[in-house]
């Protein structure tokens, strides 16, 4: 188990090599009773139409559309043999579906894909740590914010000292996540760097520490997970400004209904703190697999 996350990460840049029509379906359950399936097939039958909560009810499940590869938000690991996804937003939508009294079905998608899939049906809700900006926005509904983060950017650490500011990445190669408010970023904020987009996280984190770019850009808690993962790898003390306003649920447009019902749960879960201790237990889960 101690090279947990490295066989996780292999796993995935293994399946992303083969074609896509290839699916993998697991239903495990949660320590409250929801059903918690996982499907990477996204003309599964039982996935859903991106209805109202009255059509989610009569399916009996919330199909919830992510990218499993940004822990703590998502993140898969092996449980009694079988593969499954878990993370902060994964808690947040089992409470989501558990106030609808129903499942939650995940559906696992590249991040560039996922609203897509939500406009064409495939899922009723997107989340991926996902920010509401205003080109977002034009293509679906969100509800309110959930969560906020820093953005972090991590280098090789014989780098640190080199690669510290802004300045001193001028020229050098940025990765970053494909569709992602990273991308974006990195655009605006670093015109003079080289800005290398690939679809997989993974993929990011293995081109970094081959040297194959010299730093990557993603939100804090996720750079620090990675970082406890590598020793290799360091956060620099360069830092970009993120002024999109955290992560948001992605509904399709029109579904007022379920925007309130998710902001409805949301609230409550503020409320009672659980979405702060949701993103520890997911850092202690990622602590646990590096260790």
């Amino acid at each position: 188990m101690k090279k947990f996350i490295s066989l996780i990460v292999a796993a995935t840049l293994s399946l992303s090599l083969v074609a896509c029509g290839s699916s993998q379906n697991d239903t495990n359950t949660s320590s409250e009773g929801t059903s918690v399936e996982s499907s990477s097939n996204a003309n599964d039958n039982s996935q859903g139409d991106g209805g109202s909560i009255s059509k989610i009810k009569e399916k009996g499940e919330l199909v919830m559309a992510t990218s499993p590869d940004y822990p703590p938000y998502e993140f898969k690991i092996i449980e009694n043999g079988k593969e499954k996804v878990v993370g902060f937003d994964i808690a947040i939508a089992e409470e989501i579906a558990k106030d609808m009294g129903v499942n939650l079905n995940v559906l696992e998608l590249d991040f560039n894909g996922l609203l897509v899939s939500l406009n064409a049906g495939k899922a009723d809700m997107v989340m991926a740590g996902m920010t509401p900006d205003e080109e977002r926005s034009k293509a679906v509904d969100f509800s309110e914010i959930y969560y906020l983060a820093q953005q972090g950017i991590m280098v090789n650490a014989d780098e640190k000292d080199s690669l510290n500011s802004l300045e001193s990445l001028a020229g050098k190669k940025i990765g970053v996540q494909k569709g992602s408010v990273q991308e974006k970023i990195a655009m605006e904020q670093l015109p003079d760097s080289k800005i290398v987009s690939l679809v997989k996280l993974p993929n990011i984190i293995l081109e970094l520490k081959a040297g194959n770019i010299d730093a990557a850009i993603v939100e804090l808690p996720v750079a620090e997970g990675y970082v406890k993962q590598y020793p290799s790898l360091a956060l620099s003390d360069a830092k970009v400004v993120d002024e999109t306003g955290g992560s948001a649920i992605a509904v399709k447009k029109g579904n007022q209904d379920l925007v309130d019902q998710i902001n409805a749960t949301i609230k409550r879960l503020q409320e009672e703190g659980l979405i702060d201790q949701f993103v520890i237990d997911a850092n202690n889960i990622v602590d646990t697999m590096v260790e």
